[in-house]
């Protein structure tokens, strides 16, 4: 009886083992609002891997650097205060990144080996340490609904979408210290008998050390009411912002700061835009079609009204596909880029974030 008991249970090991999918070195992570689950998906067979439970209200996913652990902001119109964790090998979740007051986290982005993310109810934006578990920088945006983030390789610009107050926050790196002069020492030089030059007034001391993350310059663009799906060139210039109460789509110069154009791209609910890898095309999700613009001349290249894109849109690295949540049809559409063709569907209840997880 107890030879057949241990028989038994390494059957059952071993069916285990046989069932049980690994996660591909590429994978695309796709996030169910109504199951409030996160897909691991093989992009070269389109099969969910595994599924893991996460937040109450998940909305968006990225993955760490290195491709083991992906981060989904738990948003709940302002209510909710954490990010989840996934292991994207064991396919576990870990304990919970707890934001404090900093809630209605959204938008998401990781470089420099940290989580970026927005805290749209404290009209902020921060950044998470994995290595030593904190929150290590904070910074006010002081808009309406800051709602989605990105924050370039070196980390000297970070850029955010204001949905309700209409606007984007262009964030760039300082290296002054704000604010005038030290007392005492006004646009007409040092005061008698300080020597030019020679250092902090009298009993002021060693001016302090810059703040952690340093000091930032903050600019706020007008856009399109609604503006909120937005993506960065891959060369850096320009912003994309897609206004979805407008069905406008707004270009900002990012160096001058500035929309240098407004397009009528028709276009109306887009709450989300990307780039292609090579940056020739821009494909926008409003919901009723999939539409991909041609970058360089701004023009419709192509609308595909079978496929209501609604949510998150992610590029393969290689420009082969491209994949678009259709919410209210309950699954990911995978899209030829060369011949704009549907060419497969991934089974997602509800699904809206989507990222690319590359492991190390």
């Amino acid at each position: 009886m107890r030879k057949l008991s241990l028989c038994a249970i390494a059957i059952a090991l071993i069916a285990h083992c046989a069932s049980a999918q690994v996660t591909p070195a590429a994978s695309l992570l796709a996030l169910s609002k109504q199951d409030h689950t996160l897909s691991i998906v093989d992009p070269v067979s389109l099969k969910i891997v595994a599924t893991v439970p996460v937040g109450d209200d998940p909305h968006e996913v990225i993955a760490s650097a290195d491709g083991k652990t992906a981060y989904v902001s738990n948003y709940g119109f302002g209510a909710f205060h954490t990010l989840a964790v996934i292991d994207l090998v064991g396919h576990t979740r870990q304990p919970s990144i707890d934001l404090g007051a900093l809630t209605g986290p959204h938008g998401l982005d990781f470089k420099l080996g940290k989580v970026f993310f927005t805290a749209e109810a404290a009209k902020a934006i921060g950044s998470y340490d994995p290595a030593s578990g904190k929150i290590d920088w904070i910074m006010g945006t002081g808009q309406d609904r800051t709602h989605m983030v990105y924050a370039f390789a070196d980390g000297k610009r970070i850029v955010t979408t204001n949905v309700n107050a209409a606007t984007v926050t262009i964030m760039n790196k300082s290296e002054r210290r704000p604010g005038g002069p030290p007392p005492g020492m006004g646009p007409g030089g040092p005061p008698p008998g300080m020597p030019p030059g020679g250092g902090p007034p009298p009993g002021m001391g060693n001016p302090p050390p810059p703040p952690p993350g340093g000091y930032w310059d903050l600019t706020v663009v007008p856009v399109g009411h609604g503006g909120e799906g937005f993506d960065v060139s891959p060369d850096g210039k320009e912003m994309w912002v897609a206004n979805a109460q407008d069905g406008t789509i707004s270009i900002i110069d990012l160096d001058q700061k500035k929309v240098t154009a407004t397009l009528q791209a028709n276009v109306r609910g887009a709450n989300r835009l990307k780039f292609t890898p090579d940056g020739k095309l821009v494909l926008v999700s409003p919901g009723s079609a999939l539409v991909v613009l041609d970058a360089s001349t701004h023009n419709e290249v192509k609308r595909l009204p079978d496929v209501h894109a609604s949510g998150g849109i992610q590029m393969q690295p290689d420009g082969a596909r491209a994949y678009a949540a259709c919410g209210r049809d309950n699954y990911v559409s995978v899209i030829d880029l060369k011949t704009f063709a549907e060419v497969g569907k991934i089974p997602v209840n509800g699904p809206d974030g989507l990222a690319w997880a590359v492991r190390q």
